[in-house]
């Protein structure tokens, strides 16, 4: 078998269907000639700044035909990837920035006015690039990205080669603490995705690049990845369309606008639809509700979902709808591709948080015993095989989550679990207290420390409460200052989202006379989320 580089691989696409749609958004239609030939002209020009052997390229994007064009630009030129959330504030770029020793950036001109807060403190960057979004001007500290790949170029290659040993660094989003950089080799990771193949449309793995390009196009693939491309779900579903040559939609507008989604769906007759959880799923059925039969979805083959949980209700709903659909949800995380499946059809939707484990998974003990089918004992998920390396220079949190089990090595990334009779996993959740709200990972102490800092607040927890559209909302539990104030009075909402990230913001408040910590400081979550969970009447 041979050693997988996307590069290669984009490039035999690229030869053999030139003028079919790799990218495309509202309006804007990118072949895969134009996209090969932008991906060598901003290759050579990341090689022109400087950039060495695996130097790291962030991606600071909202979804478009930019956003891989970045990333096949940087595998290209033997540069590693890396992603940026784009909901971060100024702090927390400089420490993704600098943690992951950005070179280069390439960002919307609509985020020129927070970098140029922090451009001073950034000095490993080499080059700065605009994408011209129409939202503000390209400052004159950045080059412009349009010009760069506009007159495109011809295939690129650094002295340095390419490898399958080159890097994709994946930015979680710090469910146990600041965010770590997941490093996945390309061949591994090109492996994990499928090899060039998608069971669910019947299309296996590839044994050669050659290959790869024959069977370019052959299997229609038309996939909208409707949630970011910054996360694992959106990239990496996106990565495997392109494996085997398809085309990738993304939404024209930035705000998730269901209308939108199935108007895309119907225009470009999409095959295949990514979405995050109930987050999507909830208003895309509610939609398809108030207005049935409005849209042609014939296309769709396939729905998939994977980072929250998604609804048996809901699965059950969109069946009505779309009944020749198949619905895969898939359990994983950045860290651990490909954890565990379950798979809907008509009449046949699969239980909320049931799935089978993946062919090379198991449940772990805390003391490493394997976790039997039907035992009533709860364990750890892990996978084993094709991992990551680790983390990008956190040896700590790369021991505590790459664990070794019955002298094998796998990835651990938290998830607990009992192994149901049938072999099916029953999900228990995080072992941290992780707030998971549409898709995306909140530490809670990072949100309760910005909390802190409000004059009228002495202490405050956050938890994590059921939620039918996000799976679950922040909600803060806040002690005052002063006995007798009422802390219902104080946007807290707004005070967080000045120190960090809107959507780390608490959406739910319950006032307590004390938070009731031990001597030690720690606090029970537990009951501090089933008080708030009563004063709030959440189920």
């Amino acid at each position: 078998m041979p050693e997988w580089n996307f590069a290669d691989v984009y490039e035999a696409v690229a030869a053999a269907t030139p003028d079919a749609p790799c990218q495309i958004q509202g309006d804007r239609v990118v072949t895969w000639r134009a996209f090969d030939r932008g991906a060598n002209a901003l290759a050579a020009d990341f090689l022109e700044a400087g950039l060495g052997h695996q130097s790291k390229v962030a991606a600071y994007l909202t979804n478009g035909p930019e956003y891989l064009q970045v990333y096949v630009a940087a595998f290209k030129a033997g540069l590693v990837p890396v992603n940026t959330n784009y909901r971060y504030g100024p702090e927390e770029i400089v420490y993704l920035f600098d943690n992951a020793d950005a070179e280069a950036v390439v960002f919307h001109a609509t985020y020129g006015e927070l970098l140029e807060q922090i451009r001073d403190r950034l000095p490993k960057v080499r080059r700065w690039y605009a994408v011209d979004d129409g939202t503000a001007p390209i400052p004159d500290w950045a080059v412009r990205y349009d010009t760069v790949v506009a007159g495109g170029a011809d295939r690129v290659e650094a002295p340095w080669g390419r490898s399958g040993d080159d890097l994709l660094l994946l930015y979680t989003g710090g469910t146990t603490g600041m965010p770590k950089g997941v490093m996945w080799q390309q061949d591994v990771l090109f492996n994990v995705l499928g090899g060039g193949g998608n069971p669910l449309l019947g299309l296996g793995p590839a044994e050669s690049v050659a290959e790869i390009g024959a069977r370019a196009g052959t299997v229609p693939s038309v996939m909208l990845t409707a949630c970011p491309l910054m996360h694992g779900t959106g990239q990496f579903s996106a990565l495997i369309s392109m494996n085997f040559g398809g085309s990738v939609v993304t939404l024209p507008s930035r705000a998730f606008n269901v209308a939108e989604l199935w108007r895309e769906v119907e225009r470009n007759g999409v095959t295949a639809l990514v979405i995050v959880g109930q987050a999507f799923a909830g208003p895309m059925l509610e939609h398809l509700d108030a207005e049935p039969g409005r849209y042609d979805l014939s296309s769709v083959r396939v729905i998939s979902s994977s980072g929250v949980m998604w609804s048996q209700e809901n699965k059950d709903g969109l069946l009505r709808h779309l009944p020749d659909v198949i619905l895969f949800d898939s359990f994983g995380s950045s860290e651990a591709v490909g954890l565990g499946g379950s798979v809907s059809v008509k009449d046949a939707a699969s239980t909320t948080a049931k799935f089978m484990l993946g062919p090379t998974c198991a449940v772990f003990t805390d003391d490493g015993r394997r976790v039997e089918p039907g035992s009533g004992e709860s364990g750890v998920v892990a996978i084993s095989g094709l991992i990551p390396v680790g983390y990008y220079k956190d040896e700590l949190k790369t021991a505590q989550t790459f664990r070794t089990f019955e002298g094998v090595r796998w990835s651990v990334p938290g998830d607990w679990a009992e192994v149901e009779a049938d072999g099916t996993l029953k999900l228990l959740g995080r072992g941290s207290v992780c707030i998971n709200t549409g898709g995306e990972k909140v530490f809670p102490e990072e949100v309760e420390e910005a909390l802190k800092t409000h004059e009228a607040v002495r202490d405050a927890v956050c938890v994590g409460l059921p939620d039918t559209r996000f799976g679950e909302v922040i909600c803060a539990v806040v002690e005052a200052e002063s006995p007798g104030d009422d802390l219902h009075d104080v946007d807290l909402a707004a005070h967080v989202k000045t120190k960090l990230a809107p959507y780390k913001a608490p959406r739910r408040v319950v006032v307590v006379d004390t938070i009731g910590r031990a001597p030690n400081g720690k606090v029970d979550y537990r009951a501090l989320k089933k008080l708030a969970a009563a004063r709030l009447g959440v189920e």
